[in-house]
């Protein structure tokens, strides 16, 4: 694997019309990457250049092995004038590793916390959340790199328009209702209002948490009355 980084993010497609969205819908398909022989220096220049927070670190055609974040570089400054006791050095090994690291291989966080390009957008955040990491490397079967999911790429489906969350809230969720039900759907600034006349009152939570589970709803808000 050459040490040279790969090419430079690319913009991301606009989001479909529909949901559900997987990782590969809001993912940035090209990523900034290293060899695990990149110097220390050439790693902080690229975080610094390309405004991330980490770089995945390929072996062989393009297989992740680990991940380097700006966590793993801060030792290097934060140990730099320190005469850590033994007891320190026993609690801090990690840091300490990593302090004296001078190339990628010897930084990275390794086994890398990876995603699908098929997983939902709900299982990409709760990998981020449980493994308190802000980039995900997207892999595919054989753990070679297909892109790479942020933080910020998961809150895009926010940018949905409201016209379009109306539209999926009717067939996917008020279009099985019965005929004679008279439900409407408004959405505002990703707020969807359900209004209207519905017989059955048991049918009220599950209609809240269907549409609640429509891509780029922020709110559900219920204006109904019962005959």
């Amino acid at each position: 694997m050459p040490d040279t980084p790969r090419t430079a993010p690319e913009s991301p497609e606009a989001l479909p019309t529909h949901s559900p969205y997987t990782v590969s819908d809001v993912m940035t398909h090209t990523s900034i990457a290293v060899g695990r022989d990149a110097p220390f220096k050439e790693v902080v220049e690229l975080i610094e250049q390309w405004k991330i927070s980490a770089l995945p670190v390929l072996e062989g055609e393009g297989r992740v092995i680990g991940v380097v974040s700006e966590a793993d570089l801060l030792p290097k400054e934060e140990l730099r004038d320190t005469d850590p006791t033994r007891y320190d050095v026993l609690r801090r090994l990690s840091d300490m590793v990593k302090a004296g690291a001078v190339t990628a291989g010897e930084l990275m966080s390794s086994p890398a916390v990876t995603v699908h390009a098929d997983a939902t957008l709900a299982e990409a955040a709760r990998i981020m959340a449980r493994r308190r990491v802000k980039r995900l490397p997207v892999v595919d079967e054989s753990g070679l790199l297909q892109g790479v999911v942020s933080r910020s790429d998961l809150l895009k489906v926010f940018l949905r328009a409201d016209v379009d969350i109306a539209e999926e809230v009717r067939s996917s969720v008020l279009a099985p209702l019965p005929a004679s039900s008279g439900v409407e759907v408004r959405v505002h600034q990703g707020i969807v209002t359900l209004a209207g006349t519905l017989r059955d009152k048991a049918l009220v939570p599950v209609l809240a948490r269907a549409a609640r589970a429509v891509e780029g709803v922020v709110d559900i808000r219920l204006d109904l009355s019962h005959p």
